[in-house]
């Protein structure tokens, strides 16, 4: 009886959305068509795994949300938890932030608007969201009309890629190479 719990366990544990007892109770029959379990058995075989997980053994608890079953890291873990979301957040950039980040890392100190004007595009919203993640810092005022914010990159940046100093930063040669030629290679070699 021992195994069905196991299967009820598994099966709670690698549902993305959670389990209801119905589920629970359709998988198990077709595991073990010859047990013939009720649905009260499956009831009796979850409060048996809700109270296993009550121990201090276990990070994680049972709950039933929304008619469902969930497994869920208990709540005096939550620090931990959100600190590695938080860290795994802040190493998440889109294709956008890498762009507009390589450009601030290449051109600094430089204006929004010199870097929309590479990129092509607005980026209000990258340049933001790479202020909250203090990849980049605002270095001061340009001395041109208006007096545009100067960006550059953070020592945030430096740790987020693992670097130590801008000297260490690929140069533009060494990712591009340069070529001058016109048309395809094989029309040169005639």
């Amino acid at each position: 009886m021992k195994n069905i719990q196991q299967h009820i366990e598994a099966l709670i544990f690698v549902s993305d959305e959670g389990i209801n007892t119905s589920d629970i109770h359709q998988v198990i029959s077709q595991l073990f068509p010859d047990n013939e379990i009720q649905k009260t058995e499956i009831e009796q075989y979850i409060k048996a795994i809700k109270e296993k997980y009550l121990s201090d053994n276990y990070i994680l608890e049972l709950k039933h949300i929304a008619d469902r079953y969930h497994f869920l890291t208990k709540s005096k873990y939550y620090t931990s938890v959100q600190k590695l979301l938080a860290h795994k957040e802040k190493r998440k950039l889109s294709q956008a932030a890498l762009e507009t980040l390589s450009i601030i890392a290449y051109r600094q100190p430089i204006t929004k608007l010199e870097v929309e004007q590479i990129r092509g595009v607005n980026c209000d919203y990258t340049i933001q969201r790479l202020l909250d993640k203090n990849l980049i810092t605002i270095l001061g005022k340009a001395e041109s009309v208006g007096r545009p914010l100067l960006y550059g990159t953070s020592d945030e940046f430096l740790s987020h890629f693992g670097i130590n100093h801008f000297n260490e930063l690929p140069q533009l040669k060494e990712i591009v190479e340069e070529t001058n030629v016109i048309g395809k290679n094989n029309e040169i070699e005639k």
